[in-house]
């Protein structure tokens, strides 16, 4: 199954893609790689989530937070494509989580971006290697930030 069809049959409607928030593009596709910038926890509100992980967030927040992340990404990945269907596979994913120094938890967080990733692209394709790191900040106390590398037909 594509994975535009898998977005239809898992109800999931897209945000519109997140614009930049400084000097740099959100995705660069060389070489039949896409590499995402950072992306973080917009709401289709355009409200941000904030906090820290450990603090005012628990885990369940947090992987809420990362989900919508993803659910940017894969916009940002669908508005310069054109299809979701172009994306070969997933190659890499690094997650960065604001939290306190006692916090431990970051990959469960993290876990919110890549679930959504391997029910959109399939076990194969979605999932990845990765790492999912804690930092004591991030812009604007967003609770996560996540960047990733697919490949592509481009």
């Amino acid at each position: 199954m594509s994975a535009e069809a898998r977005l239809k049959e898992l109800g999931i409607e897209l945000p519109t893609a997140p614009k930049p928030m400084g000097v740099y593009k959100p995705i660069v596709v060389s070489g039949g790689m896409a590499y995402l910038s950072g992306h973080g926890p917009l709401l289709s509100t355009g409200k941000l989530i904030t906090g820290r992980l450990g603090l005012d967030m628990d885990v369940e927040a947090g992987y809420e937070a990362a989900r919508v992340t993803g659910m940017g990404m894969l916009s940002t990945l669908q508005g310069h494509l054109g299809s979701l269907d172009k994306v070969k596979r997933l190659v890499k994913l690094l997650g960065l989580v604001r939290s306190t120094d006692s916090f431990d938890q970051q990959p469960a967080v993290i876990n919110g971006c890549s679930e959504l990733f391997r029910d959109v692209f399939g076990e194969d394709a979605g999932v990845a290697a990765r790492s999912a790191l804690g930092t004591n900040a991030l812009p604007g106390t967003i609770a996560v930030e996540i960047e990733a590398i697919f490949e592509v037909d481009a």
